[in-house]
């Protein structure tokens, strides 16, 4: 997937300039050691299209094509999940955020709405799980599509066939890890951490806030929360290490199935250290340690089969 996303950009970009697609992937790999490689193929391509002149602006592009980093991207896609609107408070005031992922036949991508027009346009059902989309001056933030003020959401009547909706993430080691990546890693699990506890609404998911008596949420007022936890975790691939981040869903396919019986706990905590599992999910920033952090959203059990396979290749 990643070498096919970059032979697309390589394509374009050659096309665009009227030169040889070899010539570009020679410019990508000067750029990249310029850099001390410290920039993906994909980002450096990105980077040499600006210096010749080219942009990607405005151009309805397939998600495989969709970089960290572009402006004004046009982008079609059926909506193959939705989330909960969900209320926060910034700076005092009120506002609401809305995601959903969209896929057409090379991917998927998850897109965030900030304007409240495109927000109502959930709310009211207009889109909803299945209804295709056009979006038109969005912009690529952590990998994702995010849409502003200035952003088209509409929906479209063009059709798609053999939808890829399987998670898209990028084989790397962790030594690799940049932040905003969406990534696989096949790892060890060398330490384990204590799980932390917290209570959300179960209507928009955000954080329930307990006055003594109840629990309440901003949107929904008097609720019944629903408690949820996450686990930390330090995984070695043998270039690195990284703190990962697991959440309620996650922590199951981990083998824990009691977060609150103290010694069944201890026992299973034990029990995961040294285990090799692939990881998937998106590297951040945590603010308070400030060093990349591994959110993770799915585990998956090593196929040797699939692994021998990859190996003969």
């Amino acid at each position: 997937m990643v070498q096919d996303n970059y032979e697309r950009i390589l394509e374009r970009i050659a096309k665009s300039a009227g030169v040889e697609k070899e010539e570009i992937d020679r410019k990508v790999e000067a750029k990249r050691a310029k850099l001390a490689g410290l920039i993906s193929k994909e980002g450096a391509a990105q980077v040499v299209a600006a210096e010749l002149g080219i942009s990607f602006d405005n151009q309805t592009l397939k998600i495989n094509e969709l970089l960290s980093g572009m402006k004004k991207i046009n982008v079609l896609g059926k909506v193959i999940k939705m989330f909960p609107v969900r209320s926060f408070v910034r700076s005092g005031k009120e506002g609401k955020v809305a995601n959903f992922f969209i896929a057409d036949e090379t991917s998927n991508v998850k897109v965030v709405l900030w304007d409240i027009n495109h927000i109502d346009m959930i709310e009211k059902q207009e889109i909803a799980e299945g209804s295709v989309v056009e979006i038109i001056n969005g912009s690529m933030r952590d990998n994702e599509i995010h849409l502003g003020g200035f952003s088209e959401l509409k929906l479209s009547d063009a059709t798609f066939e053999n939808l890829k909706t399987e998670r898209v993430a990028k084989e790397k080691n962790i030594s690799a890890f940049r932040i905003s990546d969406n990534v696989a890693v096949r790892a060890f699990i060398v330490q384990t951490f204590e799980p932390k506890f917290f209570n959300v609404c179960p209507e928009c998911y955000s954080k329930a806030v307990f006055d003594g008596e109840n629990f309440s949420c901003e949107k929904h007022g008097k609720i019944v929360a629903e408690k949820r936890a996450l686990i930390n975790l330090v995984l070695d691939d043998g270039t690195q290490t990284i703190r990962a981040v697991l959440f309620s869903e996650q922590i199951s396919k981990l083998g824990i199935s009691n977060l609150e019986n103290q010694e069944e706990l201890i026992k299973q905590r034990q029990e995961l250290l040294g285990k090799e599992l692939i990881f998937l999910g998106n590297v951040r920033n945590n603010k308070f340690f400030n060093e990349p952090e591994f959110i993770v959203d799915d585990v998956k059990e090593i196929n040797l089969d699939e692994l021998a396979d990859k190996l003969e290749k």
